[in-house]
Parts: C-alpha cells; structure tokens; sequence
C-alpha cells in the first residue's frame, strides 16, 4: 500500500510539473511528511527525509517536461544558462541550512510557505511584465536566492522562477518551460547535499541514502518520468486558472495541518 502511495503521488506531482512548472515538491513533501510519520520514522528527520526525497524525485520528474517543452520551443535557454550557476551555489547552501533547522521547525516553515503559495494561486496574482529582461549578473543573482529556497522546501523554484521571470516580461508559457529546466540542477544540487549531511544520521530507517527514502523515490520516479510529459501537454492547451484553485485549496489544508501539528 505505501509503494502504491508513492506511485499515485508521482503521478500527481508529474502533472503539476509539467503544468504549473512547479516540480511536483509542494504535493510530494507533505504526502511523504504524513507518510513516513504514519510508518513511524522518527520525527527528528522525518522532515529532512521528505525533503531530501522530494527534491531526489524532481531530477527524474522534470527530465521529460524538459524534453516537452524544448520539442514545443518554450524553453529560454540563454536564461537557464545564466540562472544555472546561482542556481547550483543556492541550492547546495539552502540543502546545509535546512540541515541546521531542527524537524519541527522546518516543517512549519514548510507549511507557512505553502499557505503563501496556495494565496497566490487563488487569487492569481500574477506580476505584471513591466520590467526588462535581466542582464546575466541579475540571473546569477536571481538563481542563488532561487536555488537556496527551493532545497529548503524541496520542491522545483517553480512558484520562485515563474513569478521572476513572467515580472521581467518573459511570456508566461516560456516562463513554465524556462522554469521547469531550472528544476534540475536545483534538484541535482539540493538531493546530494542532502544525501551528504544525512549520510551517518542513525535515526534513519533501512533503504535510506542520507536523507533521500529510495522506496519513496523509486515509486515516485517510475510514474513522475510519463506524466510529467502528459503535464507539460496540457500546460500548452488549457487555462489553468481552475485547477490551481483546487490545488491552493490543498495546499492551504497542508500548510494549516503542519503549523498546527
């Protein structure tokens, strides 16, 4: 039953990668937080376990919505080029500073986050395009204070780069596409130093790499890989304005469930 969880949640953060450019991280860590406290992992680092996976999980997941939205040309690559190296930098810092949070802690911070997200898809806010495109140190800059927050959370930087982008007047279906290829390395990153500040923890249960649960990660993996493309598809055919308001609904029972927890 948990590996059939996992398979259903891949699916489901596939889709939200592919469609929302969000890397899937905002379904996956609080389905893997209540999952594993439901296995009876400790509460210690259960958190940093969730997160770790997640972020393990969106290398695999935002490889064929990659591959979607380059075939359909929405991909910025003189962007990504630049976002990337702040990219790798934030996220290797923001992986070493969720290691120094304790589990609880992180976990409200997790849903505080999630609350503010789950607002700004209600209610659309989306930022106006009133700005130039960024010049290369402002990308670099840009991507550092994107990778750290994302290995935080443990989701993609899709709610972080989109926003970006789409205020410095990139439209928003190559801000998704942009975004989404952003998801790798921040994922890359942030997965092994995850996987290097868990390495010796020995609250960890079996089948674990640091803090990255490989159960989880396989059955995540397996189903994320096609529905991500199945995502990607969509993203390019339908107004999503309905089903990020259903998704913000979730998102604000995750976020009210961990700061009460």
């Amino acid at each position: 039953m948990e590996f059939l969880l996992y398979l259903l949640l891949g699916a489901a953060a596939g889709v939200l990668a592919g469609l929302f450019g969000v890397g899937g991280g905002l379904i996956i860590v609080p389905v893997l937080v209540f999952s594993f406290s439901a296995q009876g992992f400790a509460p210690e680092i259960l958190t940093h376990l969730a997160v770790g996976t997640s972020l393990a999980t969106i290398s695999f997941t935002s490889i064929n919505s990659i591959r979607e939205h380059h075939r359909r040309g929405a991909v910025q690559w003189d962007l990504f080029r630049w976002l990337t190296p702040g990219i790798l930098a934030g996220a290797a810092i923001g992986g070493l500073t969720a290691a120094l949070i304790q589990g609880p802690i992180l976990q409200k911070i997790i849903g505080a986050f999630a609350i503010i997200i789950a607002i700004q898809l209600a209610l659309n806010l989306t930022p106006k395009g009133t700005q130039p495109t960024p010049k290369k140190p402002e990308l670099i800059a840009a991507g550092s204070i994107i990778g750290w927050a994302s290995a935080i959370f443990g989701i993609g930087g899709g709610s972080i780069t989109v926003p970006f982008l789409v205020w410095r007047s990139i439209a928003m279906q190559k801000a998704v596409a942009t975004s989404a290829a952003c998801g790798f390395p921040i994922a890359l990153a942030g997965a092994i130093v995850f996987i290097i500040t868990g390495w010796n923890d020995k609250l960890l249960p079996e089948w674990s790499l640091g803090f990255v649960y490989l159960p989880a990660l396989l059955g995540i993996a397996i189903t994320s890989v096609f529905f991500a493309r199945f995502g990607a598809k969509l993203a390019h055919k339908l107004s999503p304005l309905l089903l990020k308001r259903l998704f913000a609904l979730l998102l604000t029972a995750v976020g009210i469930s961990f700061l009460l927890n």
